[in-house]
């Protein structure tokens, strides 16, 4: 039997329980994984922390996985091509990921990439996508400044790397303990607090910001985009959806359609380039599968240093 982690009501990770279910014989079209890491991400606990249209509890937690094909269904390939048992592989918006093994539609998994741990792999799409529509959505261009708000978190940081590919100047806010992170990854740091927005004008030394992304979601980072970034439809938020309504800028979410459209169709891409050795993910630790509400309480402090992995015992 598998273990996974799983909320039988709506609430905080604290009441969540780790139980024993028996993982789906794969069909067509679908693997199974013997997990080796499993990403934490925000949205493992938010999405659970009350009612949401058409989820119905109990809910098994966790979207990211890295792991080991130990089964394949009847002429099956994954989304990266042919594999085999014994593959090692990355997946993301799965179900139930926080588990020792998991079923998954087999179009979701990718060929793991070679340079990263599995604890590192398996936090490479949620945020990589992310980061990915955010520059897209703001047509941000090579030879273009933008201003990025919270550029030392893990959206923040897969910003930071995917711009300074496309030689696109990112000015970044961050705690001044954090400048090192930003500055490492390509970025120009700045502190946020009041006199941010001239500070950013400082930074930018007479160029035109042209747009700004908020992976933070504070009034003062969706005031200051406002006041710097001349056309709103280049203002994203991943955090501030009501003022995203409000003021006329642009939000996305993984569980917009249009959204998920995008980041499904990415997925490729930031593989090719993690393999490549030019996207990478900092990892701040990992904890043991038993100890998932541990490490998303170390989550919700807001500055784990890095991306953060639960490991299955084996």
């Amino acid at each position: 039997m598998a273990m996974h982690w799983v909320a039988s009501s709506w609430s905080a990770p604290e009441e969540w329980d780790l139980v024993e279910y028996e993982v789906p014989r794969p069909g067509v079209g679908e693997i199974t994984i013997e997990v080796r890491a499993a990403g934490v991400n925000p949205a493992d606990a938010k999405h659970v922390a009350g009612p949401r249209p058409g989820v119905e509890l109990p809910v098994a937690i966790g979207y990211e996985v890295s792991g080991v094909i130990t089964a394949i269904g009847p002429g099956t390939t994954i989304g990266s091509g042919p594999a085999e048992i014994g593959d090692e592989v990355i997946a993301f918006r799965v179900s139930g990921g926080y588990a020792t093994a998991l079923t998954i539609p087999a179009e979701k998994a990718f060929a793991k990439p070679t340079p990263l741990s599995h604890p590192e792999a398996a936090n490479l799409l949620l945020a990589g996508t992310t980061a990915a529509e955010m520059l897209a959505v703001t047509g941000a261009a090579p030879g273009e400044t933008v201003l990025l708000h919270g550029a030392s978190g893990a959206v923040g940081v897969s910003v930071l790397q995917q711009a300074a590919l496309r030689g696109i100047r990112v000015i970044g806010t961050a705690g001044t303990s954090r400048f090192d992170v930003v500055r490492h990854f390509g970025g120009t740091p700045v502190a946020y607090g009041p006199g941010l927005a001239d500070r950013v004008r400082a930074a930018s030394e007479g160029a035109a910001v042209a747009a700004a992304l908020d992976a933070v979601g504070t009034a003062e980072a969706i005031d200051v985009s406002l006041e710097l970034v001349a056309d709103r439809a280049r203002i994203v938020t991943i955090a501030a959806m009501g003022r995203a309504e409000a003021d006329g800028i642009l939000a996305i979410a993984g569980s917009m359609p249009a959204s998920a459209r995008f980041r499904d169709d990415i997925r490729g891409e930031l593989v090719r380039l993690a393999q490549n050795g030019e996207l990478v993910v900092p990892l701040a630790r990992t904890f043991p599968l038993d100890e998932a509400p541990a490490a998303l309480a170390l989550l919700a402090e807001g500055h784990p240093g890095g991306k953060l992995a639960l490991v299955p015992a084996r």
